[in-house]
């Protein structure tokens, strides 16, 4: 036996070796499968998503179809709620807060009270007899194919499996191989959790149906097996014996069409798309070209250090001790560039709180779209790391909540356009929910609209502008011309009522909501120069602008929060709304408004460094945007603390080992706000200069990125070493003049579109 053990350990040695050389900022990976969900691996196609444990015994697939929800179509709006919207100012405006909260409660709130729940739809369990004893185990995610594989040896035979979620096959597909023919021996099943379920078998098919609880919904998910051995039925199970490999092709759906109508016919859409579905080899070859065609858009590469080969879990833990492992930040960003290709593509639902990974039918916070900064969060990094495609569900959500939010603008504020408030669900539900002192925040709108405005900053698309974007930017626009009310002590116009999320309760006039309004307001009038349209209404919001409560410097020489000085220094609220204006707004900054950008700085340090996970990553963009590398650097050690520690589970924010990250619990938005922030240290673009390396922290002393996207149209490439910038590369997409910084040198070039200009590290232009 000594040889044999000698093999396998020479084996495991060079499976590790492979994974320690070059695999550092493109793969996740692990000596162990998964014991719990938030260590399981996702892989998506935007419309379906699943977790892959990996266990070799007995394997789960726990799997999501993003239509799957509580609910029924309906109206939100609450029939004659400006009725009160008069007196519920009136008593803010004297100081009766709980009496305006309490009449709100009452009188001005969505009805129902809560928006709906995003549902876990089912689980495929796989059972391998006699695999509990094995060696030589490896689990990977793969971010260069978006492939989930594990392996290890049992019995002397050999066994890899393959995991992902293919676009083009609208299906998910898990394939297993053994090394020797005919010693493949499994059973599959499939369950779920909701109590109203069916599962029905066929001829190498097994077919699950699920109801939810509460609501109109119903999803069907098939799944077949294709293998070289045979099939048979037993206890509600399909057997594969002495089989070489075997494919798992998995299809689901449910009956939602849209917002507004429930008749689909999942069980038609589900047995289409298994019948067309190719064979493995054929389907993995499409998955990977549509896939590949995106993630391979964009590189970072910083250098790995001596923790850098550990598995992932193991190298998390290493980071919090000695943060000496840049490819662990690298990793981080193709991370959350994986998660939004498999989360939000063309055709699908935006990404919600979670993604569209959830395993649970009650969800913290319902694994809604909150967006008074959850869902914005989710796609800050989208346009920077070259995805634009990505954006397009968020586009859609933002014009059918647009259709709704103008019923909700009616009845609870008698006024034009189209508001949102702090949620949306896949109803679309538009008015304030859950309790006044948060639920009435008036701005979730304004601030999508603004994505639509950077996804045009970014790529110069003026059809984009005028067909999609400026309607709906103009249509939240008029809703604030109506909405604002002159505040009676100042006389300056205020936004009232409203909240500052998710603190201090309902108000009147909360610095966050002043620093939208401008921002959608002065987008608005661009716009309108740009498409040379609308003249008299920019006009009006250029004055109506100028007459807003501009941001105050506190006793504290805070930047307040409110009309009135009230911050509580002492408080380390995960929220920091009011600096909004800092990013992703650019109202204030270091040149324009240096004072401002002092009282901002102050506030967060009041606020403190720590936070819930996506809380942390919010802190490392404003870091980054008062040019403070090495405080950002401190956010993110803080965003990568491992929330499970030597299998110990650790309080506030940080990673699971999955990467995920923690509010606690799972929440996605903080991936892709720690990723936008760990970017933003070394490129930001919001001043009308595309400024490099603006905020290097001194543990990332080299590095190398391409496939940039800055706005006004550009792409970059860039490498540095020893802290300076080496080189530099710009491609024009659009012909615009490019203005570029890099400490105090800033020098301007007039670019043709398509053109691609070279620079030296002083940016003097190379031939």
């Amino acid at each position: 036996m000594k040889p044999l053990i000698q093999t396998v350990t020479l084996l495991t040695f060079i499976i590790f070796k492979c994974h320690a050389q070059g695999n550092s900022n493109t793969k996740l990976w692990y000596k162990q499968p998964a014991k719990q969900w938030e260590e399981a691996l996702p892989i998506g196609n935007g419309a379906l998503a699943a977790m892959i444990f990996g266990g070799a015994e007995t394997e789960q697939i726990q799997f999501n179809e993003e239509t799957l929800w509580t609910g029924e179509p309906r109206s939100y709006a609450h029939k004659g709620a400006s009725a009160h919207l008069g007196e519920i100012r009136r008593l803010l405006n004297e100081g009766k807060q709980k009496e305006a909260e309490t009449l709100a409660n009452a009188e001005f709130m969505s009805q129902p009270m809560r928006q709906m729940a995003y549902q876990a739809f089912g689980d495929v369990y796989l059972d391998f007899p006699g695999h509990g004893q094995h060696t030589a185990y490896v689990r990977e995610l793969d971010l260069r194919d978006a492939t989930v594989k594990s392996s290890y040896q049992s019995g002397g035979v050999r066994y890899t499996r393959e995991a992902f979620a293919s676009y083009p096959a609208k299906a998910i597909y898990y394939h297993i191989n053994s090394s020797q023919k005919g010693r493949l021996d499994f059973s599959v099943r499939m369950d779920a959790i909701h109590a109203k379920k069916e599962v029905n078998m066929g001829e190498k098919q097994l077919e699950l149906e699920v109801y939810v609880d509460k609501g109109a919904l119903f999803g069907i998910a098939k799944l077949k097996v294709i293998t070289d051995g045979t099939v048979k039925q037993a206890d509600g199970k399909l057997v594969v014996s002495n089989a070489t490999n075997a494919t798992l092709v998995l299809a689901a759906a449910t009956n939602y069409i849209d917002y507004k109508n429930t008749g689909g016919d999942p069980g038609a859409k589900t047995a289409e798309v298994l019948r067309n579905a190719p064979a493995f080899e054929k389907a993995f070859a499409a998955h990977s070209a549509d896939y590949e065609k995106l993630y391979n858009r964009f590189n970072l590469t910083l250098p790995p250090s001596n923790t850098s080969a550990l598995p992932t879990d193991e190298r998390l833990s290493q980071f919090k001790k000695n943060p000496d492992d840049p490819a662990l930040l690298a990793l981080y960003v193709q991370f959350a560039r994986y998660l939004l290709i498999a989360s939000s593509r063309p055709g699908t639902h935006p990404a919600n709180l979670q993604g569209k990974w959830n395993h649970k039918l009650n969800p913290s916070w319902d694994s809604k779209y909150t967006v008074n900064i959850n869902t914005e969060m989710n796609y800050w990094p989208v346009e920077m790391t070259n995805l634009s495609e990505c954006h397009e569900p968020l586009f859609q959500m933002v014009k059918e909540v647009s259709q709704t939010g103008a019923e909700v603008a009616k009845e609870h504020y008698n006024a034009r356009g189209w508001v949102l408030h702090h949620n949306t669900d896949v109803w679309r539900g538009a008015a304030p929910i859950n309790a006044s002192n948060h639920g009435i925040w008036v701005t979730g709108g304004a601030w999508l609209s603004l994505h639509l405005w950077e996804h045009y900053r970014f790529t110069q698309d003026k059809a984009f502008l005028q067909n999609t974007a400026y309607p709906l930017m103009k249509g939240a626009a008029e809703f604030f011309l109506d909405f604002l009310v002159k505040d009676p002590k100042t006389g300056l116009l205020i936004s009232s009522p409203s909240n500052s999320p998710e603190n201090g309760g309902l108000v009147a006039g909360p610095t966050m909501d002043h620093q939208i309004i401008r921002a959608l307001f002065k987008a608005c009038i661009e716009t309108a120069d740009i498409l040379k349209t609308d003249a008299a209404f920019a006009q009006k919001l250029a004055e109506t602008s100028r007459q807003i409560a501009p941001n105050h410097i506190g006793r504290y020489g805070q930047l307040q929060e409110w009309m009135t000085d009230i911050d509580d220094t002492t408080s380390h609220h995960r929220h920091v709304s009011h600096l909004w204006g800092v990013y992703p707004g650019e109202e204030i900054t270091p040149t324009a408004t240096p004072e401002l950008l002092k009282a901002a700085m102050k506030s967060l340090h009041y606020r403190g460094d720590d936070g819930t996970g996506w809380s942390l990553a919010w802190k490392i963009n404003y870091w980054a945007r008062f040019l403070d590398g090495e405080h950002a650097y401190t956010m993110i050690r803080k965003l990568f603390n491992p929330v499970y520690d030597a299998g110990q589970k650790m309080s506030g924010g940080g990673s699971y080992p999955n990467l995920f990250d923690a509010h606690p619990p799972f929440q996605i938005d903080g991936n892709f706000g720690g990723a936008a922030g760990i970017l933003e240290t070394l490129v930001q673009s919001h001043l009308g200069e595309i400024n490099v390396l603006p905020a290097l922290p001194g543990a990332l002393p080299e590095g190398r990125i391409s496939g940039l996207c800055t706005r006004g149209g550009f792409e970059m490439d860039m490498e540095w070493k020893n802290g300076r910038l080496t080189a530099l590369t710009v491609r024009s997409k659009a012909g615009n003049a490019c203005k570029l910084r890099y400490g105090n040198k800033v020098v301007s070039v007039n670019t043709m579109k398509g053109k691609t200009y070279r620079f030296g590290p002083d940016l003097k232009v190379l031939k």
